[in-house]
């Protein structure tokens, strides 16, 4: 009797892998799922995965067909992508071997688009010239609104970590990194964005230099503050991180000679924001870019430990400054013993 009821629960597991092949589940398709199978999980516990996801249907028909197929003992934990119409020979297949396995994929905030582009060949093997060209397609800037004022999607590659199949294709990568951006602007930030007056463009072009001037959280608004009170008056925004994008990299200094370096991006010549975002903002950089405190400060200053010391007036913002190379001195000072 049982294994007439096996070879039942077979016959319909088979049955409900008929069709034709699916093609492997790319990153960002609507029809991807990803379905993460723990370490040391047992098959009943990976159908219960499977079966949340909506990959199977019928689970103990599952967990014959899987066991008469070998899987039990030689599943493989690990996070998979599979299309909602995947054959159970296919899921099988993936389990056993390992197959269709995905990675993480961390970028954090801050890094400029070639930095990206070094992560994503470094983590994911992916070309560094094929990532940045995916990153300057048209019709990527069309899609984030920003064809006729970026080229590239410098500042919409948002920083988070993420699920990816291995090797991605550098348009699939490029693409779920800036639809992720768009998840995470609520349509209140482009109220508020649109009550300053602001295009979302500017919005992230500011927050990219906030989030290259902190470190220490609590400033984000602050230093926001002394940025949106220059733009109102007119003010050069002298912001040391934009002479860095004008480098084209991280020099380990930046010298006053340095500030002198011709680019449309170096906000100490010319007024106003950059052309563009000069790095990848997180959502509290963008945040504090569209919620700035409401604070008169005009200069700011960081300490060694990372905090700022923001003034209202330049002869404060100097004596901010002496406070600051006080500290710088004092921490190079050989300590006496005791």
């Amino acid at each position: 009797m049982k294994s007439i009821m096996a070879a039942g629960l077979l016959w319909a597991g088979v049955a409900a892998c008929g069709g034709a092949p699916s093609t492997s589940c790319e990153v960002g398709e609507t029809d991807c799922v990803a379905v993460t199978i723990p370490r040391g999980a047992t098959l009943r516990t990976a159908t219960d995965s499977l079966a949340a996801h909506h990959l199977v249907n019928r689970r103990g028909g599952f967990i014959v067909y899987a066991r008469l197929r070998g899987l039990g003992s030689s599943l493989k934990s690990g996070s998979y992508a599979f299309h909602r119409t995947a054959r159970w020979r296919e899921i099988v297949d993936a389990l056993k071997r390992g197959r269709g396995t995905l990675v993480r994929f961390t970028v954090r905030e801050g890094l400029m688009l070639f930095e990206v582009a070094d992560q994503a060949a470094r983590q994911l093997g992916v070309p560094r010239d094929s990532f940045r060209a995916a990153a300057r397609d048209p019709l990527l800037l069309r899609d984030l609104g920003v064809y006729a004022v970026a080229t590239s999607a410098e500042g919409y590659l948002y920083p988070t970590t993420y699920t990816v199949r291995p090797r991605p294709g550098a348009r699939e990568l490029v693409r779920l990194m800036a639809d992720e951006f768009n998840t995470h602007w609520p349509h209140v930030w482009q109220v508020r964005a649109e009550a300053l007056r602001m295009s979302r463009h500017q919005i992230v072009t500011l927050a990219s230099i906030i989030e290259a001037e902190v470190r220490y959280t609590p400033d984000l608004h602050y230093v926001s503050a002394v940025y949106h009170n220059r733009l109102r008056r007119g003010m050069l925004l002298q912001a040391d991180p934009t002479v860095v994008y004008a480098l084209g990299r991280r020099p380990k200094r930046v010298y006053e000679k340095t500030l002198l370096t011709p680019s449309p991006y170096n906000t100490y010549l010319h007024p106003g924001l950059p052309p563009g975002p000069i790095s990848q903002p997180d959502s509290a950089s963008i945040d504090a870019a569209l919620y700035p405190a409401a604070a008169p400060f005009l200069f700011f200053v960081a300490q060694p430990d990372g905090k700022h010391i923001f003034s209202v007036s330049y002869a404060e913002h100097l004596a901010a400054i002496r406070r600051v190379q006080e500290m710088q001195a004092a921490a190079r000072a050989p300590r006496r013993g005791r």
